[in-house]
């Protein structure tokens, strides 16, 4: 079994804000990591070399495939930041419909600037987030 990508690491989060070229992306990130770590109680924490993840669970799939990630997490990417949060579901959509402008797939929300979205909606997701995966592996 190949060994997973993103793993949570000692990598300094505050270092790899630091390297952001884009002030106002940079200051952004900033805002994100305050609200994610005030709204999750859970201190940052670099997985792999580019996602800023809060908490973490083990899943284990079907398959026997199983590994960590973090409950809830951001990237201050080059185009967009990309919120690691909720799952395609219908209680995300009904958040997102007063979001602001956003992109979403699967698993992420791009925004391009904090600015275009409601910051409670935002917290908000995190909240369930964090409760939907807490609830789905609740050994950890």
């Amino acid at each position: 079994m190949s060994e997973a990508k993103m793993m949570e690491n000692d990598n300094s989060v505050i270092d790899f804000i630091e390297q952001i070229d884009n002030e106002k992306k940079k200051a952004d990130a900033y805002k994100l990591l305050a609200i994610f770590e005030e709204t999750t109680g859970f201190e940052a924490e670099m997985w792999g070399s580019s996602i800023i993840g809060f908490g973490k669970y083990h899943y284990k799939y079907a398959s026997g495939r199983e590994g960590d990630a973090p409950l809830v997490g951001f990237s201050p990417r080059k185009a967009k930041h990309s919120l690691y949060l909720l799952h395609e579901s219908e209680e995300r959509d009904k958040l997102l419909e007063s979001f602001g402008k956003h992109k979403t797939s699967k698993a992420c929300i791009y925004v391009n600037k904090l600015d275009d979205i409601d910051i409670n909606i935002l917290k908000e997701l995190i909240k369930r987030t964090v409760e939907t995966y807490q609830n789905l592996y609740p050994e950890n």
